[in-house]
């Protein structure tokens, strides 16, 4: 999606029960992964479930860029890779458009090449601080020949001739940095330790395992881990199958939940304990959500989640537990809106940085629709309306071209006595191009709005 395009605003409105079967696509982090490290390993990797949207396929284009075969067959992706060590120079910029992720995590790949790379993003991205990945790859030899004020956007990064392996501690709980230090540690002889006072998402960890990656966790007596990481060792395409993204079957959980009279079954949802944050503080606020046919996959557990209208009631959400649902504080702000008492969101710094500044947004879009909540510096309290009486009929929310913020408002709509408006959906499709399709399919009351509704 460019982001000079025309807005397409949306609008959803109170709906009837939400029945039904929905398969939410792949992970996002670990669909990333399936294409750098499936573009990085020696041999073939096959990838089945992959999420499809935007900022997904803008790494597998930057993974061919620097050499590696990517094609779909049928519902499959084949990558050929490089080898450990091979990446080629890309012959012009990356361009990552709306992809943190990607763009972070590649940065860590590619710093530690004897070669030049350019990164740049849409004005979304462009303002987003990568200071925090570059500080660590500053440290392994990595120089920033040049970047915009800030360490943002467009950037260029140059590789030494030969890294240094580090000790770093990562200053705040980042998947992304802890990422990104490990995979510029691949090529980088010797051992590169990273210790990650709090746990977040592991991922890398488990997938550069599963491709023969030499890496090795500990945790001391404190719960701090330690990740040690040996470079320059041969990497093994794999076959993967990538689990339904949690951060998206969010949004037909709070729907379901909000929407009274509905019940609803979600598959194949990635259950990684590092991930499910939302499912616990739901459960605490008297969901209704059911995990059935838990089993393992690749390394992952998954489950099937069935998921019924609930009466919720306002929890504290304390701030240990935002790196296990870092991404779906706006849609827990949208259930929070319905539920009786007040919910206190702790520890929300990370969302300053996201996409937009998702506290500052979601809290000026719950109070456009009528729900009264105090924003902190890094807190969030909303007072619920249950039922939803009198919820709903503000201005466009303005969604700064970030997906979740519009995603959540929407599903905010289906359960408001007045319908919610969002200035634009079209940057749904990064993260979750079937949503509409899907939540319609549920029964959910969303259609494309004119400039003017």
């Amino acid at each position: 999606m460019s982001h000079t395009a025309a807005p397409q605003p949306a609008i959803a409105r109170r709906s009837s029960p939400l029945r039904g079967e929905a398969r939410v696509p792949g992970d996002k982090s670990i669909s990333h992964r399936s294409f750098m490290f499936g573009g990085l390993a020696s041999g073939e990797t096959r990838i089945t479930g992959l999420l499809e949207g935007e900022d997904v396929l803008r790494t597998g284009e930057a993974m061919k860029a620097m050499g590696a075969h990517i094609e779909k067959k049928g519902d499959e992706w084949i990558i050929r890779g490089t080898g450990n060590g091979a990446l080629l120079q890309p012959e012009g910029p990356l361009d990552f458009g709306n992809a943190g992720t990607g763009s972070r995590l590649t940065m860590g790949l590619v710093g530690t090449y004897d070669m030049e790379t350019t990164f740049i993003g849409d004005a979304s991205l462009q303002s987003r601080p990568m200071g925090r990945v570059l500080d660590p790859l500053r440290q392994m030899g990595v120089q920033v020949l040049s970047a915009a004020p800030g360490d943002r956007m467009p950037l260029t990064l140059r590789g030494p001739k030969h890294a240094a392996p580090i000790t770093y501690r990562v200053p705040m709980a980042s998947a992304q940095v802890k990422s990104a230090v490990l995979l510029a540690a691949l090529n980088t002889p010797g051992i590169t330790t990273v210790i990650e006072p709090v746990m977040t998402r592991d991922h890398t960890e488990k997938m550069l395992k599963g491709f023969g990656a030499s890496i090795d966790v500990e945790t001391d007596e404190r719960g701090v881990r330690h990740i040690f990481i040996e470079g320059q060792g041969r990497l093994a395409g794999q076959t993967i199958r990538v689990p339904g993204d949690p951060s998206s079957a969010a949004f037909p959980l709070v729907a379901a939940l909000i929407v009274p009279g509905s019940d609803i079954v979600i598959r194949n949802v990635l259950m990684n304990p590092t991930r499910t944050g939302l499912i616990l503080t739901l459960q605490e606020m008297g969901a209704d959500i059911e995990v059935q046919n838990t089993r393992n996959e690749g390394g992952e557990d998954v489950a099937d989640l069935r998921v019924r209208h609930s009466q919720l009631k306002g929890v504290t959400v304390p701030a240990e537990r935002a790196p296990s649902m870092i991404d779906e504080y706006p849609v827990l702000a949208v259930a929070a809106a319905f539920a009786e008492g007040e919910t206190l969101m702790q520890g929300l710094e990370e969302l300053r940085v996201k996409e937009s500044d998702r506290l500052a947004a979601v809290a000026a879009g719950l109070r456009l629709n009528g729900v009264d909540c105090t924003e902190g510096e890094a807190t969030l309290a909303v007072r619920g309306v249950p039922e939803g009486k009198g919820l709903g009929g503000g201005e466009a929310v303005k969604t700064h071209l970030d997906h979740r913020i519009a995603m959540s408002f929407l599903v905010m709509g289906l359960a408001s006595e007045h319908p919610v408006t969002i200035d634009d959906r079209a940057m749904i499709a990064t993260s979750f191009p079937e949503f509409m399709d899907l939540m319609t399919g549920l029964g959910a009351r969303i259609d494309a709005a004119d400039k003017a509704a």
